[in-house]
């Protein structure tokens, strides 16, 4: 049997005490295995500890330029093999990042202003391989932003020209740029207008369904999901109080948090 791409067993995540704040619990107590070629989405309210899981996930939590970053206390977090609660340096930090795709939340707003969408995209592809081929790199990013619905001549633009739901699909295009094994996407549809963002989320979906890759998008949005993800885990309080298919967890929610997500979509027919 394949190795799960993430094992979480009982973790716990929290952020150290910092200025005048005490150490805080964002997770408590999660347990999530999710296999090779498996779409999950992770759903929850503001402060339900989804976006931190998603980072925590994505490997990059000591790696982030902030003052204060999440960290494992408790129980077994595994991504791609690698032990995330003992920490990932070096040559194997650098192997668990080719391997992992990030998209955090309203990313678009970091862009370098000076660079062009094409070289924003085709970024990650020469910080790994300065003598990749640039027909080869221009045509990969062509495709992508082509698939994601993005107006002819949008690679030669700047960030500033573009609209907020742009820069987010350039963003997701940079993420998927490297045909990660495991995307870890959050709120990947932040800023898209509403009636592309069910299309956006399939291009994700089917991009990494192709390749027999594995995804995680963190997401308010169940509509959207309902489309998308072979199942949900939903977070609340930073404890897991639903588990399953989208209409396995609405039509049984044991959670008052859940039974309102349920109230919200109309539960779907037994």
């Amino acid at each position: 049997m394949a190795e799960p791409v993430l094992l979480a067993s009982d973790v716990t995540i929290e952020y150290p005490a910092h200025s005048v704040s005490s150490a805080h619990t964002a997770v408590r107590g999660v347990s999530l295995r999710i296999e090779p070629g498996e779409i999950v989405g992770l759903v929850g309210s503001s402060g339900s500890g989804k976006s931190t899981f998603g980072l925590v996930a994505s490997g990059l939590a000591g790696a982030k330029s902030r003052a204060v970053s999440p960290r494992v206390t408790g129980g077994d977090f595994r991504v791609l093999g690698f032990d995330l609660r003992k920490g990932v340096r070096g040559r194997r930090f650098n192997r668990l990042t080719f391997g992992v795709g990030y998209l955090p939340q309203s990313t678009g707003s970091d862009f370098a202003p000076n660079l062009t969408v094409a070289e924003l995209v085709a970024e990650p592809i020469f910080s790994r391989d300065k003598r990749y081929n640039e027909k080869a790199a221009s045509l990969k990013v062509a495709t992508l932003l082509d698939a994601l619905l993005l107006p002819n001549g949008t690679a030669r633009k700047l960030p500033h020209e573009l609209s907020n739901g742009q820069r987010q699909r350039v963003a997701i295009a940079r993420s998927l740029i490297l045909d990660p094994v495991f995307l870890v996407a959050d709120e990947p549809t932040a800023g898209v207008d509403v009636s592309i963002r069910g299309p956006i989320i399939d291009v994700i979906v089917a991009m990494q369904r192709e390749r027999g890759a594995t995804a995680l998008i963190v997401s308010h949005d169940l509509e959207v999901l309902r489309r998308s993800v072979d199942r949900i885990v939903v977070l609340h309080e930073g404890v897991v109080v639903g588990v399953g298919t989208i209409d396995e967890v609405l039509s049984d929610p044991r959670h008052p948090y859940v039974a309102s997500l349920a109230k919200t979509m109309g539960s779907p027919e037994r």
